[in-house]
């Protein structure tokens, strides 16, 4: 119990206050609400003009010979939506944390837009610049960026506002007059001082400023995409969820821009004919170690619905709808896993050891690249078919996972059992 203490008043405090924090949760809003509708409806687009050929099946073959000839016009859809992937983050940090900060969310979504567009395209003539030169500082590349810019603008829009640098009509005046004064001064300072800088840049380094960006993190988006930082990154989601704090939560408000990045990446390379090298992607989490949700607990439900204890039996089955769809509060809280010595250490070493069985199947080339972020809801070899798009094997990996987590939770199942059994009996006889 004492390192169980430890963990409570050292560690965990701190990392629920980080999972708290106002900008992580902007930007983890951003993606979620904003960003995934515009990607999974390109994704929609990049399985159509990429058949799984590797299925031997003549209506396959048939649809990859009808999409050969318009394949370039079929990806135009995905390559406009992943080409403004951060266009679209960009406005909904703005947005988001307007809205905590009590500023004009729309507003401030529009002006975090403008300035990260502002930066993106070359400091000269723009009516000679070819659209698609800049795209990919539109999309994935530029999500540094957009989130940087996102949280600057915002503030500093909230400031001027809080300062009285703002114009104050008198009452009367239609609000959506009153709307447009009250942040125009903002506009006209943060808008001009975001172009002087990239006009700094680009004059000095002939690059714009996304692209600086990009060079100064592309070490940490490399690190990212390790065996050591997937395999830390579960444990701490994984711990944190033992603890009773919500560690995906925790973990994907720091990590999103670098998984996001690899996941574009991955898109482009697969849509352009190339390799794709990003493995550690959102999905490479939610669609392939939280299956039946975290802790892949799908077994854990079928063993309870099984269980000859009465209390596992009513969990279970409480536990059974909402794991098809990867949701398992009910486990975690209703078993329960949070702070349950026993059933912490297959809870954490579990979605261990799949993590490191899936590194290798993607760093090995057997399983194909994660190009679309399914819904985290969608259920298990779904996700991995959609996900991979359009894998057979990668929902069968899925499947396994399922199957190894359930034999690591076996035995220390069986023991919690034990004592649950003796437990009822004894109030029986009581």
């Amino acid at each position: 119990m004492n390192i169980m203490n430890w963990l409570e008043n050292r560690l965990m405090e701190p990392l629920g206050r980080l999972a708290q924090n106002t900008y992580l949760q902007a930007i983890r809003d951003a993606f979620v609400i904003f960003a995934l509708p515009v990607i999974l409806t390109g994704a929609i687009f990049l399985i159509i003009a990429n058949p799984p050929t590797s299925i031997e099946w003549a209506p396959i073959q048939a649809w990859a010979n009808a999409v050969e000839p318009i394949q370039a016009q079929i990806l135009f859809p995905f390559q406009l939506t992943f080409g403004i992937m951060a266009v679209t983050v960009a406005f909904g940090i703005g947005y988001s944390l307007g809205e905590r900060r009590d500023v004009d969310s729309v507003m401030a979504g529009i002006l975090s837009m403008l300035a990260f567009l502002m930066t993106a395209f070359p400091v000269e003539d723009i009516t000679k610049i070819p659209f698609g030169k800049i795209l990919d500082y539109l999309g994935g590349q530029g999500l540094f960026v957009a989130i940087i810019l996102g949280i600057l603008t915002t503030e500093a829009m909230r400031f001027l506002i809080k300062r009285g640098f703002a114009f104050e009509l008198p009452a009367g005046v239609p609000p959506y007059v009153m709307r447009t004064f009250r942040v125009l001064v903002p506009f006209m300072v943060i808008l001009p001082t975001v172009w002087i800088l990239e006009w700094i840049v680009w004059a000095n380094f002939g690059i714009t400023i996304p692209q600086a960006v990009l060079e100064l993190f592309s070490p940490l988006v490399a690190a990212s995409n390790s065996y050591p930082a997937a395999l830390g990154m579960i444990l701490l989601m994984m711990v944190l969820w033992g603890m009773g704090i919500h560690g995906m939560n925790v973990v994907s408000s720091v990590a999103y821009p670098f998984w996001m990045t690899q996941l574009a990446e991955n898109a482009e390379a697969v849509s352009a004919g190339a390799t794709a090298h990003g493995i550690v992607t959102e999905p490479f989490f939610h669609m392939f170690a939280h299956i039946g949700g975290s802790g892949a607990t799908w077994g854990l439900v079928i063993f309870m619905l099984l269980s000859r204890s009465r209390q596992l039996k009513e969990v279970g089955k409480t536990a059974l709808i909402p794991a098809i769809f990867n949701i398992n509060e009910p486990v975690i809280f209703g078993l329960p896993i949070v702070l349950n010595p026993i059933m912490f250490i297959p809870f954490v070493l579990g979605p261990a050891v799949i993590v490191t069985i899936n590194y290798i199947l993607f760093a090995t080339g057997i399983l194909p690249p994660v190009i679309i972020q399914p819904p985290f809801t969608v259920p298990i070899f779904l996700g991995g078919f959609i996900a991979t798009g359009g894998s057979v094997l990668a929902g069968l990996v899925q499947v396994i996972d399922a199957v190894i987590a359930a034999l690591i939770y076996w035995p220390f199942f069986k023991r919690y059992e034990k004592t649950l059994i003796e437990q009822e009996q004894s109030a029986q006889e009581g």
